[in-house]
């Protein structure tokens, strides 16, 4: 609203930088999915719409599995995340329970709702996770179910060092054609 001497906050220019645009400040940004910086790695592909500046608050991505292919290891945080599929097909590994999801599909997990999304079908899945940044506390339980998805950890941990010792870094990727919908 004009004249009522709130501040003005600059956009951030996006910058291009390996594998898609980035934001170069905490300004507000408008960013198509597709020319954001992916990453790649043993957990899928994703992109986070951030730079070198984190969002502190929220936590939002797109993450993409192929089939078989675990989004991370099975876990439980200590705040609430929702995910809603957006295209293909995969598995929701929660509270020891298996759920086939498609998409559309939305999942809310309270705080220490343990859980982990597995690829399933037989094309790449898209997955909306949005979650607060404002806690810290993790937990990576054993699991018989998500060993048998390769989609837990050997031994119980609250550390994601610990955790996610034994996994090479990701690397950055261009959006490849196909991943999402539309």
């Amino acid at each position: 609203m004009e004249g009522n001497n709130a501040p003005v906050i600059p956009e951030a220019p996006l910058v291009p930088s390996e594998g898609g645009l980035t934001p170069s400040s905490a300004g507000w940004f408008v960013l198509n999915a597709e020319d954001a910086r992916w990453l790649q790695g043993h957990f899928g592909a994703y992109t986070r719409f951030e730079g070198d500046v984190r969002f502190p608050k929220l936590g939002l991505n797109i993450g993409i599995l192929e089939p078989g292919q675990p989004a991370c290891w099975y876990h439980g945080e200590d705040e609430q995340e929702n995910f809603l599929v957006l295209s293909g097909a995969c598995l929701l590994l929660i509270e020891g329970e298996e759920r086939r999801l498609r998409a559309w599909d939305f999942v809310h997990c309270p705080p220490w709702t343990e859980h982990v999304f597995v690829g399933a079908g037989d094309g790449p899945c898209a997955i909306l996770a949005v979650g607060t940044r404002t806690g810290g506390g993790v937990i990576y339980p054993v699991s018989d179910l998500a060993q048998r998805h390769r989609a837990g950890v050997e031994r119980e941990t609250r550390d994601p060092r610990e955790a996610y010792a034994e996994i090479p870094p990701d690397a950055s990727v261009g959006y490849r054609p196909g991943w999402l919908p539309g």
